[in-house]
């Protein structure tokens, strides 16, 4: 009788621990850096309840500033825009040899207050500094405002306990502005002055990229800078009064992930529960800027991340799994209004509405030309996406029975130093294969081929970080199309993808139809298909 009841314990107590163990592996969500190994950069993340908000650079694409939503910091899922575009001219319609490649908006920050979500940011093409509200971060409008005379670089907003609003910016010298508590213009006789100026000597970046706060009995200022010598570093400086001296300390510095960057600039934040992480990014090549997760440890009143300040690849973050990375995907444009096309999308520059469809023939996309261009960077109406890493394949199915002569249309590894295949017809109406490179000054033909049909397939592999199967070195895109979506031949071409400042974007997959000759004819897509590999 004893011996079955010290069972039935021993039973209770294995099942009781059993279901403690369960409990645990659902109350944490394994996380394995990068958090998306996509381009994200300058992220600023807020929460609000049990919700996490991260905002982003997208520079002169449009929509542009894409807000991401989590709820276990995770796994992110775009949700909205805050602007639709930055304004109606030559720049954002790419006429009289105008763009804003490598500007745009920057280095958003992302604030909540009173039901209001604000996110403040510079335009660097107009030299201009923009603040944007809602009421609804996840599906609303976005109400805009300029702040009359203002050039906040990198800006950081901070709602101070007692009502008031400042915005900390800049590079090397960081300044600190009183704002109006409506953030539509500089307070008259507030505060404007250097907060904190910062060494010259021994930094090949000083000071830039803030991040404001008031926690505690501290206020703090967190920058990437980098150091001769060393990787690009986070740096904290804190003070107990606003305006006073400002003691400085890295909090996270060191190379990561097989590679020689350092991870820093970005955001830290708590979760209900009170633990603290951070979201900074790191420079990974062709493939952009990508985002990583931090553990953040209080020590001394220093917001110590990744461990002890060294960045870590893999741990546990103490939040319930929730959702799904949706950041990039595969899309069979299979909608029923323009209206519901995937947020994952972004045009190059201002597109024209009119001009493009996912109505116009069930399941495809169509494209359709109206604007005279020279090449894929002043093409209108280029929709593009994030490629991923480490490897990925695009692939797409065109349809060139509605195209005119001189029309090209395909498939682009988008930047400034770039790839494409896809279809072009010629002053006779004959229609070929032909793969290009170049760069904004200039182009090379690849491969011609006459295509025999209508229809042909294409596809761009990128190997961003090579594995043990990859005979290429590091970002390298190839080409190869098919005439039957069966047999593929690939282009005897390799590009080396470089990140490069002009348009300041990783890499992004880009479909294409731009006229050089007569507009009015439309090539048509039948999916988008992008994988990791």
């Amino acid at each position: 009788m004893i011996m079955m009841k010290r069972q039935s314990i021993a039973l209770a107590l294995l099942v009781l621990g059993s279901m403690l163990t369960n409990i645990s592996a659902q109350t944490t969500t394994h996380m394995v850096n990068p958090l998306t190994y996509t381009d994200i950069p300058d992220n600023d993340v807020i929460r609000v309840g049990d919700d996490f908000y991260m905002v982003s650079t997208t520079m002169f694409l449009c929509p542009g500033a894409p807000i991401m939503h989590s709820k276990d910091l995770v796994h992110w899922r775009i949700v909205n825009y805050i602007y639709d575009y930055l304004a109606d001219d030559d720049i954002y319609n790419l006429r009289n040899g105008k763009n804003a490649h490598g500007k745009g908006q920057w280095a958003t920050t992302l604030r909540y207050r009173d039901g209001v979500y604000y996110a403040l940011f510079i335009a660097n093409d107009q030299h201009k500094t923009y603040v944007y509200r809602t009421t609804d971060i996840m599906n609303g409008k976005w109400e805009r405002n300029e702040i009359e005379g203002a050039f906040f670089h990198d800006a950081s907003l901070l709602f101070d306990n007692d009502g008031r609003v400042y915005v900390v910016y800049g590079n090397g010298e960081l300044h600190i502005t009183e704002l109006n508590p409506d953030l539509r213009a500089v307070k008259q006789g507030g505060v404007n002055q250097i907060l904190i100026s910062t060494p010259r000597q021994g930094f090949g970046l000083r000071a830039e990229g803030a991040h404001f706060y008031h926690i505690g009995d501290y206020y703090y200022v967190i920058v990437i800078d980098w150091p001769s010598g060393q990787p690009r570093t986070e740096r904290c400086f804190r003070s107990k009064t606003l305006l006073g001296e400002y003691e400085s300390k890295i909090i996270l510095q060191g190379t990561f992930d097989g590679r020689d960057d350092g991870v820093a600039q970005g955001a830290i934040f708590d979760t209900p529960r009170g633990d603290w992480y951070s979201v900074m990014f790191q420079d990974h090549g062709a493939v952009g800027r990508v985002p990583t997760l931090q553990p953040l440890t209080w020590i001394e009143g220093w917001p110590m991340l990744g461990d002890n300040g060294k960045p870590v690849k893999e741990f546990d973050v103490k939040l319930q799994p929730y959702g799904e990375d949706h950041v990039w995907a595969s899309d069979e444009f299979t909608y029923k209004s323009n209206d519901d096309l995937d947020l994952v999308w972004q045009w190059n520059h201002k597109p024209i509405n009119s001009d493009w469809s996912v109505t116009a023939r069930k399941g495809w996309l169509r494209l359709t030309t109206s604007q005279l261009a020279t090449s894929i960077f002043n093409a209108r109406n280029t929709l593009t996406q994030r490629t991923v890493g480490p490897r990925c394949i695009d692939e797409t199915m065109l349809d060139a029975s509605g195209m005119k002569p001189g029309d090209r249309a395909g498939l682009c590894a988008f930047m400034s130093n770039y790839c494409s295949i896809g279809v072009e017809v010629d002053d006779a109406g004959q229609r070929f294969i032909v793969a290009s490179s170049g760069n904004l000054r200039s182009s090379n033909e690849e491969l011609r081929v006459p295509l025999k049909g209508k229809k042909a397939w294409f596809r761009i592999k990128y190997v961003f970080t090579p594995q043990a199967d990859d005979t290429c070195g590091p970002d390298k895109a190839f080409m190869s199309y098919s005439t039957d979506g069966k047999k593929w031949t690939d282009v005897d071409y390799q590009l080396q993808m470089r990140y490069t400042l002009d348009l300041f974007i990783g890499y992004k997959a880009a479909l294409y139809n731009y006229p050089t000759k007569q507009v009015g004819g439309y090539a048509d897509f039948d999916y988008f298909h992008q994988w990791v590999y």
